[in-house]
């Protein structure tokens, strides 16, 4: 057998044939990047490459010094023996999935990833390979995503209720890519304009910057002192919940946008007026269907529900095991 392209060390998964690792937790001499989330993109490493889309977002990130080579989606580059290529991963823009081929194998890194569809950004391409290294975010029967047409719809009539109430509608969602993808799918139902939070404002711009087309947005703080925002709907990051800079949006109703709503309790604990299972990962059908077009003859799990997965895949007759790595669930 073959020796496995990647291993697992304290910097995170190495690729000896290439002499790089994919996303790792600290500085490395060379490091290939997923995409920009906090959790695969981390500053202090020698040499970075990266999508060609995600550029914008991790100079914002690292740096606009840091060291970033860019590849096009499908463009090779060899690194020592490894040849590797960036391909969609549908997770955010400019998130990619690894391809590397070397030593007779195929491995495939996707990241973070998800199979709906998203304006604002390019569509998941699958890939086949002899070992796919999968997420497993959402991976539970229960977590199954709803067509985002009727999920948006049931985000405008709790605006609407919030309007006629004469309260501001607060929807919390993560502040790069969650919240782009709320904002261009306002702008295909509306023109109405939408306020946010410094942390999503600068990540909205990256996105126009990128061409993304979005609803118009103005920052809470840039408004009048003393206004009311009665009737207004603002996103904001989860960390605002609860803060001293909400309490100038008040009265207001306040909702969550993420795959973890898809669960009432969960919403209630978090003590928000309401939930919308809006997800950038993939949900349980994608997941096994992405597994499945893989071709895969051995499914390395990381980060989420890793253990009900990697069950369920070796019970339906495919080699899988767990991958233990660094990354986390930025919906959370």
């Amino acid at each position: 057998m073959n020796a496995p392209l990647l291993t697992v060390s304290a910097s995170g998964l190495y690729c000896p044939a290439g002499d790089f690792y994919i996303d790792p937790g600290e500085g490395v001499e060379r490091a290939v990047l997923t995409h920009a989330h906090g959790d695969h993109a981390r500053s202090g490493s020698g040499r970075y490459f990266a999508s060609s889309p995600s550029l914008a977002i991790l100079k914002r990130r690292l740096g606009e010094s840091a060291p970033i080579e860019s590849l096009g989606y499908g463009e090779s580059l060899q690194l020592g023996a490894a040849r590797i290529s960036l391909h969609p991963a549908g997770h955010i823009l400019g998130s990619a999935q690894i391809r590397i081929e070397a030593e007779g194998q195929v491995w495939v890194v996707s990241g973070d990833y998800k199979r709906d569809p998203d304006p604002t950004c390019a569509a998941f391409e699958p890939l086949a390979c002899d070992v796919f290294i999968t997420e497993a975010t959402f991976a539970l029967p229960i977590y199954r995503w709803d067509p985002i047409e009727k999920t948006m719809a049931e985000i405008l009539r709790w605006w609407d209720g919030n309007v006629r109430g004469k309260r501001a509608s607060v929807l919390f969602c993560y502040s790069l890519g969650k919240a782009q993808r709320l904002l261009a799918e306002l702008s295909r139902i509306g023109d109405r304009r939408i306020y946010v939070h410094g942390a999503v404002e600068s990540m909205v711009q990256a996105y126009r910057e990128a061409g993304v087309k979005m609803a118009a947005t103005e920052r809470v703080g840039e408004s009048r002192r003393g206004r009311s925002f009665a009737g207004e709907l603002i996103l904001a990051p989860p960390s605002a919940f609860g803060s001293r800079w909400i309490k100038r949006l008040s009265p207001a109703s306040t909702a969550f946008a993420s795959g973890w709503m898809r669960l009432r309790g969960t919403r209630r604990r978090r003590g928000f007026d309401r939930g919308f299972a809006v997800s950038d990962h993939a949900d349980w059908p994608s997941l096994l269907r992405t597994v499945e077009e893989s071709g895969a003859r051995q499914v390395l799990v990381t980060h989420g529900y890793g253990d009900a997965l990697v069950r369920y895949l070796q019970e339906s007759g495919r080699e899988s095991a767990l991958l233990k790595t660094h990354y986390a669930d930025e919906e959370s």
